[in-house]
């Protein structure tokens, strides 16, 4: 985990904070519909192992980040 707690972490998890305040959505949310929306992926895979965390994850089919939010994270990534 040494290897992602770098400057460029930090500036994803900082961007992932800013998108998820302003969208309403947990880091999560933002995080899972952000590589949904990525060319070439289909879906990102997640799972999850109580009720609590398959609600989060459905939660992310109603999370539309537009343009301006994915710009921000793409830029924070570096991708």
């Amino acid at each position: 985990m040494a290897a992602y707690l770098n400057a460029r972490g930090g500036r994803v998890l900082a961007a992932l904070d800013a998108v998820a305040a302003e969208a309403g959505a947990t880091p999560a949310k933002v995080a899972l519909a952000w590589l949904a929306a990525q060319p070439g992926v289909a879906a990102p895979i997640a799972s999850a192992t109580s009720l609590d965390q398959l609600e989060e994850l459905l939660g992310v089919l109603a999370l539309d980040l537009g343009p301006d939010q994915i710009a921000a994270l793409d830029a924070a990534s570096g991708s």
